[in-house]
């Protein structure tokens, strides 16, 4: 009694289609987190950073912590907050977490 072996044939190797690159795969990957993750961020950045920079005598803000206050003084890096009673705190500008509108309940 004879056996035929199958011996296996020559396949080719599968292509990968889209994503068988694996530079493109890595570019893609970047692509996505720069449009979720960074964009974004830096958007939000930026507008801090205006936020801080238009800071003016007179505006009423929040700060990171919560504090509600009207600024007195602005200083290079400071800004003197005035607080319910007359009290006075002295805060970094970059600790100023929103401005709040004129319209703005107290």
């Amino acid at each position: 009694m004879t056996t035929l072996l199958a011996l296996p044939l020559a396949q080719a190797a599968p292509s990968g289609g889209l994503f068988g690159n694996p530079l493109l795969l890595l570019g893609l990957l970047f692509l996505v987190m720069w449009f979720t993750m960074i964009r974004p961020q830096a958007k939000q950045a930026k507008a801090h950073r205006e936020l801080v920079g238009g800071l003016a005598k007179g505006d009423r803000i929040v700060t990171v912590g919560g504090i509600h206050g009207t600024i007195r003084q602005v200083d290079e890096k400071t800004v003197l907050v005035e607080v319910d009673g007359g009290t006075k705190l002295r805060v970094d500008k970059g600790k100023v977490g929103y401005t709040l509108s004129s319209t703005d309940p107290a």
